[in-house]
């Protein structure tokens, strides 16, 4: 079977690595907001060109702070709206909700899967007062269009960048990611950061994510409990560096598939610079969705499906079951994510091209 992410396999090269920073953890003896954390939030921010780093549990309350920390500084209230992709994985949209403001869904591009700056263009009103870019699946969403318009109509920009490590990000919005064990620079654990160039909004996430403290025991903010773990942070540290060439062996897996999968049945994302993708997923489209994935399991080859029902489709956001989002709800009824890691062999690669040309 070719395993669609081999998560043993990725992180065995590091296994030494991990068991002597866990060691140095321990004989340290400090476990929380160490120097594991102020090292990967130095080298993280500069990483991503950023003048501040800040770890944080996950990638989901990355993004609550982010919100939560605007509010503070009065750049949002309460019941703002701020425009979200449609086409998303549902933490983008609970970030929205769980820092009560009010998210307002926008389609995307049906050939990239990324938000669609024409449409939101077309959901603006006076409520409006920031959108939450999504970079689904490790592509660059058209940001140059989107900072336009954004600067046009005095918007805030975050991006939720969980999918989109090593991306060369446009502008300098504040950012939400993610290290999920199973992402591009993956945690042993729930991991998260947020990356700002803004230095008030530094200073009040840095209280809100540690009980609303900068000082121990005196609290300005209604805050949370949201650090990145010190062992988590030392495993990042050690990956951090290998980074870029792992991203780089994905593009590669990425551009043969571009290129030698030839099926009429098979529907392949749109990537016009390959140096604008860290390829999270690679993910195809076919109208036989359920059909292809069990020919491809009868072939020993594992797929998932990024994502099988829309936000506003779930149950949990019942009060958007009766909204229409055509191509949001034609990408989902299709999608199929292939297997996409940097430890995919050649002979794995051109299998799964046969396997797919055949089908």
């Amino acid at each position: 079977m070719i395993k669609f992410l081999d998560l043993h396999k990725i992180n065995q090269p590091y296994q030494e690595a991990f068991h002597q920073k866990m060691q140095q953890v321990l004989d340290k003896g400090w476990f929380i907001l160490g120097d594991e954390v102020n090292a990967f939030e130095t080298r993280f921010a500069d990483y991503v060109n950023a003048k501040h780093c800040l770890g944080v549990g996950n990638g989901l309350e990355a993004m609550v702070l982010i919100f939560k920390g605007y509010i503070e500084l009065g750049m949002l209230q309460k019941g703002d709206e701020i425009l979200v992709p449609a086409n998303t994985y549902i933490a983008s949209i609970l970030a929205i909700l769980q820092a009560d403001l009010v998210p307002v869904l926008v389609e995307p591009v049906l050939e990239t899967y990324n938000i669609n700056p024409d449409a939101v263009e077309a959901q603006l009103s006076s409520k409006t007062k920031g959108i939450l870019v999504v970079h689904l699946y490790g592509q660059l969403a058209d940001m140059e269009r989107i900072i336009e318009i954004g600067y046009r109509h005095n918007l805030l920009i975050v991006e939720d960048a969980a999918q989109a490590h090593g991306l060369p990000f446009k502008g300098s919005h504040t950012r939400a990611f993610s290290f999920y064990p199973g992402k591009n620079l993956g945690a042993l654990g729930d991991a998260g950061a947020i990356t700002t160039n803004d230095e008030a909004l530094a200073k009040v996430i840095s209280a809100l994510r540690n009980y609303g403290s900068q000082q121990k025991y005196y609290n300005e903010y209604l805050g949370v409990n949201s650090r990145l773990d010190e062992i988590q942070a030392a495993f990042l540290n050690v990956k951090l560096p290998h980074l870029q060439a792992e991203n780089d062996k994905r593009r590669a897996v990425a551009q043969r598939y571009l290129s030698e999968i030839q099926n009429e049945k098979i529907i392949l994302p749109e990537c016009v610079d390959l140096n604008n993708h860290v390829f999270h997923l690679f993910v195809i489209r076919t109208p036989n969705r359920d059909e292809l994935q069990a020919y491809l399991k009868q072939n020993n080859i594992e797929t998932l499906i990024h994502y099988p029902v829309p936000p506003h489709q779930q149950q949990a956001l019942s009060h958007w079951n009766h909204l229409s989002f055509p191509i949001t709800e034609k990408i989902h009824r299709e999608v199929l994510s292939l297997p996409m890691s940097p430890v995919l062999i050649s002979d794995e690669v051109s299998r799964i091209i046969r396997i797919l040309n055949q089908y």
